[in-house]
C-alpha cells in the first residue's frame, strides 16, 4: 500500500484527512524537490562547463573571507529587519491600512499596478541611494554595504538594518497608499528578490545587444550595479537606468565596458567549443 493511500485512511488530530489533501501536499513537495534539483543541476553544469566563469564580471573579485563576513552581516540584518518590517506589515494589515482587491482583475489592471510600483520604487531607490552616498549618511547607513567591491548574491543582504528599512520599507508604504489586486502584490516580492540577487550576482547574463536596443537599454544589468560597487559612485538606479541618464550619474564607460565583457564571454564560448 502506498503512502498516499495509507495517509488518507488515518485520522489526524481527531479528524479524517482526505486523500486529495495529502495528494496535493505530496505533489507540492515533489514540485519543490524537482525545482531545487533542477537549480542544483544547472549550477553544477554551469560551473563544470565554464558557463559562469565566462560571464564573471570581475574574474578575480570573489574573496571567501569577505563572503564569510557578509554571511554574518546578512543573518543579523535579515533577522532584525524581518522582525521589524514583518511586524509593521502585520500591524498595517490588521488595522486595515493595507488591503487588497480580491476580484479577478483584467490583465491591463495588473500591468498598470505593477508598472506603478516598478516606476515609484525605482524613483525611491535612486534618490535615497544618492542621499546615502552623502556624509554622514554614507558612514551611518551605506558604507557597510560597500565593503564588497566585487559583489555576490549574498551582498544583497549584507547591509545595515537602517538600509534594509529604507529599501524594504517601500513595499508596505506603497501598499498603504495604493490598494492593488492581490495578484499584483504577488508579483512585487519576487521582483524585489530576483532583481536584488541578480544585480549583485557578479555575473552578466544579459545579451550583448542589451544596451544597444532602445527597448531594453533602460533596464539595469548586473554589470551596471557591479560598477557602482567597484567605483563607489555613479549607477545609482535600482531597476532602471532612466534617472542615471537624466541626471548624468551613469558611468561614461559603462556601455563600453559591458560590450568588452560580452566580447570576452563570446571568446571564451568559442574557445570552449573548439576544445
Amino acid at each position: 500500500m502506498n503512502y498516499i493511500a495509507r495517509a488518507s485512511d488515518e485520522p489526524v488530530g481527531g479528524q479524517q484527512k482526505k486523500g486529495s489533501e495529502v495528494e496535493s501536499f505530496s505533489g507540492e513537495q515533489m514540485l519543490r524537490i524537482w525545482v531545487f534539483a533542477m537549480i542544483a543541476v544547472g549550477l553544477v553544469a554551469g560551473i563544470a562547463t565554464g558557463y559562469f566563469k565566462a560571464r564573471k564580471i570581475q574574474p578575480n573579485g570573489f574573496k571567501w573571507k569577505r563572503f564569510g563576513v557578509e554571511a554574518l552581516v546578512a543573518a543579523f540584518t535579515l533577522g532584525v529587519s524581518g522582525v521589524v518590517l514583518g511586524g509593521l506589515n502585520t500591524y498595517l494589515v490588521k488595522h486595515g491600512w493595507i488591503a487588497f482587491k480580491t476580484e479577478t482583475p483584467a490583465f491591463w489592471q495588473i500591468a498598470f499596478e505593477y508598472a506603478l510600483y516598478f516606476v515609484l520604487f525605482d524613483t525611491w531607490f535612486y534618490w535615497l541611494h544618492r542621499l546615502m552616498h552623502i556624509e554622514p549618511f554614507y558612514a551611518w547607513i551605506h558604507k557597510l554595504h560597500h565593503k564588497s567591491t566585487s559583489p555576490n548574491m549574498l551582498t544583497t543582504l549584507s547591509e545595515t538594518p537602517f538600509e534594509a528599512f529604507i529599501n524594504g520599507g517601500f513595499v508596505p508604504l506603497f501598499l498603504t497608499v495604493f490598494t492593488v489586486h492581490d495578484a499584483t502584490a504577488a508579483l512585487i516580492l519576487p521582483t524585489n528578490i530576483v532583481m536584488g540577487v541578480y544585480v549583485h550576482s557578479g555575473y552578466e547574463f544579459f545579451p550583448r545587444w542589451w544596451n544597444k536596443s532602445w527597448a531594453t537599454k533602460w533596464f539595469i544589468t548586473a554589470t551596471f550595479h557591479d560598477q557602482h560597487h567597484r567605483y563607489f559612485t555613479g549607477n545609482f538606479g535600482g531597476y532602471t537606468t532612466v534617472w542615471d541618464r537624466l541626471c548624468g550619474t551613469m558611468r561614461p564607460k559603462f556601455e563600453a565596458d559591458f560590450d568588452k565583457l560580452k566580447a570576452r564571454t563570446a571568446t571564451a564560448r568559442t574557445a570552449s567549443a573548439d576544445a
